[in-house]
């Protein structure tokens, strides 16, 4: 949601921002709906106030034995024509909210300009990626000669985009997740959250999944959702409220299945785990006063980049173009990393502030010491890590083409119960 004070009082900024997300001009339909609103709003307050004083009227004249009777009459009419003009203002509130609801964020100052990814602009590189003289098979073909791999036991029983992961591969997945977690909360200060999966619609709506993504996510019969990544209930956990002695961030991480259609995605990576209808993720979501957003959207990043190092990964940190960021952001840094089997860096982790787009739609607001006004806070989210895009790239990164095995990485040891290599059982 956007503020429409500032809207009404520099159209042009706006549409010259929208403009570097490859919009044309908003504003004037919006200003015509909140004008056309506004309108409605001062003759119901005329009315409402001409029914009162003839309200009054109508007591004095039948204190003083008078009819009343077109004094009554009118209070009558009025009364029809308020009931008219709540329902038209309603009808073109309801507009305005549909039209600002599907309006993306601002786009932040130093972001880059550009139209796709081809634009985005790397900010920093970890790591030597691995060159090797023959091809590294992907993750699909190494775990389905282990035997820890099966798809077309997942399409039995789920259909397209699901996987079965057995032994080795299982363990290697939670150990990555465990991990995740146990740096954000012993190193990085977050506190873990085990939160519904199943979420209502205003929820959904306050970190801007509705309306505008309603065909990517799974709904229930009972009218809920199911979550497409933990974000949107750890943010929420702040809806309709006033933060006091607000000074710190509110620092939130969870371990969560997230599930999508993946509706805008026909055709892309259909083979194997990196983009699937069900898949884990590690989340972060930090709440922050405005003055504290960008500096804990650098920290957030530096989290996410934590986890990548520890594994000794190499990846890429890139910052997106306008043209490329998501609808609710206003500045994002994807952490892309190296995939060998494809001899490129893909996203595993994104990053982004989110600024007050979804505080407004949550009225999530906070009041400084001694202030008479509230302020909304500033929302952030960081994907730290997927843990099925990190299975990936261990898989191909610690792949063994003497044996076909997966070599674990150190930071995993303590959680693989002494095994120090995945191969093929028997």
């Amino acid at each position: 949601m956007h503020d429409l004070k500032s809207l009404r009082d520099n159209p042009a900024a706006f549409d010259a921002n929208w403009a570097r997300r490859g919009l044309p001009p908003q504003t004037p339909a919006i200003l015509e709906l909140d004008e056309k609103r506004r309108k409605l709003q001062t003759e119901l307050q005329t009315a409402q106030s001409r029914r009162n004083e003839a309200s009054k009227e109508i007591g004095t004249v039948k204190s003083k034995g008078g009819d009343a009777g077109a004094l009554m009459a009118e209070v009558a009419s009025l009364k029809d024509k308020m009931a008219t003009l709540e329902i038209q203002e309603k009808e073109v509130a309801d507009q305005l909210t549909d039209v600002l609801s599907a309006l993306p964020n601002m786009v932040a100052d130093d972001v880059p300009d550009g139209e796709d990814e081809n634009s985005n602009v790397e900010v920093r590189i970890f790591g030597t990626p691995k060159k090797s003289n023959s091809a590294v098979p992907d993750h699909v073909a190494i775990g389905e000669a282990l035997g820890m791999m099966d798809f077309d036991a997942a399409a039995k029983v789920a259909g397209a985009r699901f996987s079965v992961n057995k032994g080795g591969i299982a363990r290697l997945h939670r150990a990555l997740a465990q991990l995740m977690l146990d740096t954000h909360t012993t190193e990085h200060g977050y506190t873990e959250v085990d939160p519904p999966l199943l979420v209502n619609d205003e929820v959904m709506y306050g970190t801007t999944q509705l309306p505008k993504f309603r065909d990517d996510q799974f709904g229930t019969t009972d009218g809920r959702w199911l979550i497409p990544t933990s974000e949107v209930v750890l943010t929420n956990l702040v809806r309709d409220e006033i933060l006091e002695n607000f000074e710190e961030p509110i620092r939130m991480t969870a371990m969560t299945p997230c599930f999508r259609k993946e509706a805008g995605s026909a055709g892309r990576d259909t083979r194997g785990i990196i983009r699937q209808h069900q898949f884990y993720k590690v989340e972060m979501v930090s709440i922050t006063r405005p003055e504290d957003s960008e500096a804990e959207h650098q920290r957030m990043t530096e989290c996410a980049e934590n986890i990548l190092k520890k594994l000794e990964l190499p990846f890429r940190t890139i910052v997106l173009c306008s043209g490329d960021m998501g609808f609710a952001a206003r500045k994002t840094y994807d952490l892309e990393v190296w995939v060998p089997s494809q001899e490129k860096f893909r996203e595993i982790s994104s990053c982004s502030n989110c600024g007050d787009i979804q505080s407004r739609r949550m009225k999530a607001r906070f009041k400084r010491p001694g202030a008479k006004d509230t302020e909304f806070v500033h929302t952030l989210n960081g994907s730290g890590l997927a843990v099925g895009r990190a299975l990936v790239a261990v898989m191909e990164n610690y792949y063994d083409p003497e044996d076909g095995g997966i070599f674990v990485p150190k930071a995993l040891l303590p959680y693989m119960g002494g095994v120090t290599k995945i191969v093929k059982a028997g």
